[in-house]
């Protein structure tokens, strides 16, 4: 890499910063880049302004979206009786491509994790209190990661939600306990929608 000029070498260090991007892949992106149209690098360099300046969190499930609320939450088409709580953005897109739910979602933001520092007021638990307690919600659906932190804040969520009558739902456990829902394919995350189970 030494050989490169020094925009190279920057460009390069920037792909790198990217997850899963490693010297050699880096290497092959800035070069592709170098040879993209003038129109393609005006384009790309938008939107990667756009994505930090535009961006923002719906202000009523925190997913993203670049008005005050999410296209879902404005969508006259969507069911406001079930809430579906993720615990980050890309989560609602992975549901999305199932096609198979059509009701509202409620981002969180995080895990309870005391270990980490992570405790319930750190995410977005209240304003799902407030929502259910606001709208005509009848079943909250939890849909979060098979894992110790996932298990605590579906239990705590569970607890805060006992005495307000929506039922409470969990996505069924086809999928594989420690998998990150972002890798997940659409149709074990659609069957695992459907065939969620109550609460006990």
């Amino acid at each position: 890499m030494m050989n490169y000029p020094k925009t190279i070498r920057s460009l390069i260090e920037c792909y790198k910063k990217l997850p899963g991007i490693g010297e050699k892949t880096a290497e092959r992106l800035a070069l592709a880049t170098m040879d993209m149209d003038d129109e393609v690098i005006h384009s790309f360099s938008e939107s990667l302004i756009g994505v930090k300046t535009k961006i923002k969190r719906c202000k009523c499930c925190h997913n993203l979206t670049e008005d005050d609320l999410c296209m879902i939450c404005t969508d006259p088409t969507r069911s406001h009786e079930t809430i579906c709580v993720v615990e980050e953005p890309r989560n609602v897109i992975s549901f999305e491509k199932t096609g198979t739910y059509h009701g509202m979602y409620h981002v969180l933001d995080g895990l309870i994790s005391p270990l980490d520092g992570i405790n319930p007021e750190d995410i977005h638990i209240d304003s799902l209190v407030e929502r259910i307690e606001q709208e005509q919600v009848k079943e909250v659906i939890l849909a979060l990661r098979p894992s110790i932190e996932g298990e605590t804040t579906s239990l705590y969520i569970s607890k805060k939600l006992e005495n307000t009558g929506v039922t409470i739902t969990k996505i069924a456990h086809g999928i594989p306990i420690g998998a990150d829902m972002e890798y997940i394919d659409s149709l074990t995350l659609g069957m695992a929608l459907e065939d969620r189970k109550p609460v006990s």
